[in-house]
């Protein structure tokens, strides 16, 4: 057997079904490379503990007879997901303290699943920002070139999957932070319709927007992890009372006419022109459009579409999910829990210096953004526009549906860029999201699968990710199309040296 770490999710469970390793040697190892690499900032709490006691019973439960495909596999948590016994900061100074008195729903799915929680993973300060810079505690370093960032705001959930410090690992997409991350650190990713996962206990950025999946090695691992995650919640009111298909089983489900040498025969693939401009990156649109010629080598058709108001997504987007994190983040006042300020003089006086203390640049930032485009006489100018154009944006989606299956195109304008390149601009930030944010904004079914390398001028050979786009609860079909792709290509099988 090959060592451990390098096994997908998948094949972990393969393993513990063949009786080949056990869920408590899974997790020593897993342990021990997540020690042996503090350096790269992936995590912001370990449990060794209470994980082997996790994996102890998952190993009772096999032995009892019982069978899961993930079974005693390990994982750990975006620190967006409150959980009982462990802090959950959402990457925060305001939470540095705070433990949950309850699991986020979906760590109880993947905890009742038999998944073993390693611990909690860095992330972007309240899931704000594109690289995990933004952190309260430490950034993220890139597996692949440790001066550059991870992506963001899951970059920790990223850099450990990348790293193989654990198979697999939750995360949250508001405008792109499951697939930019999987892009930039070459693992796939998966942000499923908005409602397919439940938001509770999830820390809440946008609640319009945010949305949990999964990022692991492979669509096959993902495919998995969404079966355990997904499903209706009551304690959400935006949970969507839609069956979950079995993903995993739709990976090999044949589409009509098509063959064993061309799986995808009859997909169609749109190619919207926005999504390939003058300013793309040559080696990020070399490595996109060669990994499109293998999906016509596997039998689907390439189809120009458009989308017309791609460019409109970042002042949409910058508009609305400030206006929501200025609504969702009031509660965090220094009253309840989280920080509070030592020294005051009245009770407005612990607000303003409690929240002065506790939030960070990025996230004042978009309070105040937010806070301005909701105040009385903005309201219809900012706020009331940028929703209107969000349905428009959903629209434009629909109508390229009616001419292809899918839609492809890059996750981001260029590979990971170096730390602290971009610390200083954040409206250069902003700009990296333009192809994540219109799935975002519509609610779509979004994935990003690893495509290639683009090598550059300091000779760091850096990932590149291909977006897929599904229409609602597509998400099968988009498992589908990436699995026929890594079957018949091996980027999702690459390591960073060293690791």
């Amino acid at each position: 057997m090959k060592d451990l770490h390098h096994l997908s999710a998948a094949e972990m469970g393969r393993a513990l079904d063949d009786k080949r390793v056990s869920s408590v040697e899974l997790t020593k190892h897993l342990l021990a490379r997540v020690a042996a690499h503090e350096h790269l900032g992936a995590f912001l709490c370990v449990d060794d503990t209470a994980a082997l006691q996790q994996a102890q019973a998952a190993d009772q439960r096999r032995a009892a007879g019982e069978r899961g495909a993930l079974l005693g596999v390990p994982l750990a948590h975006k620190d967006i997901f409150v959980t009982q016994g462990l802090p959950t900061t959402a990457g925060s100074k305001m939470l540095g303290d705070y433990r949950s008195p309850f699991d986020a729903t979906v760590v109880h799915k993947l905890t009742q699943a038999g998944l073993v929680t390693l611990g909690k993973l860095n992330c972007d300060e309240f899931a704000m920002g594109s690289s995990n810079e933004n952190s309260a505690f430490k950034p993220v370093k890139n597996p692949w070139d440790a001066s550059r960032v991870p992506g963001g705001s899951s970059g920790g959930s990223a850099a450990a999957v990348a790293a193989r410090l654990v198979p697999a690992a939750t995360g949250t997409d508001t405008g792109g932070s499951i697939r930019q991350p999987a892009s930039f650190t070459g693992i796939t990713g998966i942000k499923p319709t908005y409602g397919r996962c439940s938001r509770y206990g999830m820390i809440a950025f946008a609640s319009s927007l945010d949305q949990a999946g999964p990022l692991a090695h492979s669509a096959e691992d993902c495919a998995l992890l969404l079966n355990t995650m997904s499903g209706f919640d009551e304690r959400d009111a935006t949970s969507a009372q839609e069956s979950v298909p079995d993903f995993a089983a739709a990976l090999g489900q044949a589409r009509a006419g098509a063959t064993a040498a061309q799986p995808l025969k009859g997909l169609r693939i749109g190619l919207p022109g926005e999504f390939f401009p003058a300013a793309l990156a040559a080696d990020v649109n070399g490595a996109v459009r060669a990994a499109l010629a293998e999906f016509e080598k596997l039998g689907a058709t390439l189809v120009d579409v458009s989308l017309p108001r791609t460019e409109l997504s970042i002042p949409v987007y910058y508009i609305i999910a400030p206006a929501e994190a200025s609504s969702n983040l009031s509660r965090f006042d220094g009253v309840r829990y989280g920080h509070r300020a030592k020294h005051y003089t009245d009770l407005l006086d612990m607000y303003k210096k409690s929240r002065a203390e506790g939030f960070g640049p990025e996230v004042k930032r978009r309070i105040m953004i937010g806070t301005y485009v909701l105040s009385h006489g903005y309201y219809d100018a900012y706020y009331l526009q940028a929703q209107k154009l969000r349905r428009m944006i959903a629209d434009d989606f629909q109508a390229c549906f009616t001419q292809c299956d899918l839609i492809a195109g890059p996750v981001a304008p260029t590979v990971a860029w170096k730390l602290g390149d971009k610390s200083d601009d954040p409206v250069a930030n902003y700009l990296a999201d333009i192809f994540t944010l219109p799935a975002s904004l519509a609610g779509l079914p979004g994935m990003s699968l690893p495509a290639g390398f683009a090598t550059q001028t300091d000779g760091a050979s850096m990932p590149v990710g291909l977006q897929l786009i599904g229409n609602y609860f597509q998400e099968a079909q988009l498992l589908h199309a990436a699995h026929a792709f890594q079957q018949a290509t091996d980027w999702h099988a690459r390591t960073p040296a060293g690791f």
